[in-house]
This record gives C-alpha cells, sequence and structure tokens, in this order.
C-alpha cells in the first residue's frame, strides 16, 4: 500500500495487523481519487474508520487542505500516526483515537471544515454507517456542498427512512465491493 499521487507519492504505508480492518486497494484508491480530483483541493476530508489513514493521506498529498481521521482502534492509531508522520502531514492532519461519532463531536464550529468530502468505511453489514451519517447532519458537519462517500459492500443499498436527510447521487462498484456517492438533500439536513 501506498500513496498513489501528490506530493507524497510513491511513500509506502504500513496497514494495521489482523482482519480487523480491510484497507482499500491501490487500484481502487486511484479510481476514487481520480474521480474526486477536482472536488478535493482546498477543501477538508474527513476519514472516518479510517484504519491506516491512507484514504485521508491521499487527499492530503493530492491538494486537500486538511484531513481529519478517525478510527477507535489502538493499532489503527499507531498506523495512522505513523503514516502521517512517514508523509511529513503533521501540520495538515489530525488524528481522533475514539468512536467516530465522539470524534465528530469535537469538530463543531470549525469554519476551516466547512463542505467537506467524507469517506467512511464501516465494517461491514453492521449499520454503523447510519448513526454517523446522523451524526454529521445533526452537528451541521456536511451542508449542501460536501460529498459523503461510503465504501461498502455490493449487496448494501440505501434503506427508506434510515438516512433521510440524503440522497443517493450515484455508486460505483468494484469486484467485492462499492462506493456510494451521497449529498445532503436541497430540503434536508435535520433530523427531526
Amino acid at each position: 500500500m501506498r500513496v498513489i499521487a501528490g506530493i507524497a507519492r510513491s511513500t509506502p504505508l504500513a496497514a494495521p495487523k489482523g482482519l480487523e480492518t480491510r484497507p482499500t486497494t491501490d487500484r481502487i484508491k486511484e479510481t476514487l481519487f481520480n474521480m474526486l480530483q477536482f472536488q478535493i483541493r482546498g477543501r477538508a476530508f474527513f476519514d472516518l474508520f479510517a484504519g491506516s489513514g491512507a484514504m485521508g493521506i491521499e487527499a492530503v498529498s493530492r491538494g486537500a487542505s486538511r484531513a481529519v481521521l478517525i478510527d477507535q482502534s489502538r493499532e489503527a492509531g499507531e498506523c495512522i500516526r505513523k503514516n502521517i508522520a512517514k508523509c511529513h502531514f503533521e501540520d495538515r492532519t489530525e488524528f481522533y483515537m475514539t468512536d467516530v461519532c465522539a470524534g465528530l463531536a469535537r469538530l463543531c464550529g470549525r469554519p476551516e471544515l466547512k463542505s467537506p468530502v467524507v469517506f467512511l468505511d464501516p465494517p461491514y453489514g453492521k449499520g454503523l454507517e447510519f448513526p454517523v451519517l446522523r451524526k454529521l447532519s445533526e452537528l451541521r458537519l456536511v451542508d449542501g456542498g460536501s460529498l459523503v462517500i461510503l465504501e461498502t459492500d455490493l449487496s448494501w443499498s440505501l434503506p427508506e427512512g434510515e438516512a433521510p436527510s440524503y440522497e443517493l447521487v450515484k455508486e460505483k462498484c468494484y469486484k467485492n465491493q462499492k462506493h456510494v456517492f451521497l449529498k445532503l438533500r436541497e430540503t434536508g439536513g435535520d433530523y427531526a
């Protein structure tokens, strides 16, 4: 695993050992960031359930103004800290080793994080994405200019009523997983 492009191009990255984390392959990461190349420059990027931190680090390497990485695993945290240091991105990244929703609560009211691109890669099939989507909206961390990307298994679909503030923009399917692109509904954004 490595940084694909940008100022830290070709820097090798460490990944946590074991089956707890599924690092996004270089090929899928490259495909995703090629699609996002004009949307991340100068914007904040949230890497939630960050694992190795590779997605947030890739975003900063390609011009994101700042990356916020959140993961509660101690082993992932060690990897993330090493990878940030290896790329010399300490001044443009922040890492929170905590539950994702608790980490998001620390980000309220920060204008430099307005309209972020949000990447979330929770464990598949556990429904962890829905509390995070609700928290992003409730805390007003996302707005109409934000893009939320969920990495999930191929069978995933947006259930009726689970994330009413969001609408599906598109899906990009790969061999074993897909990226689901979500935006706030124009009339939505708040949970009742």
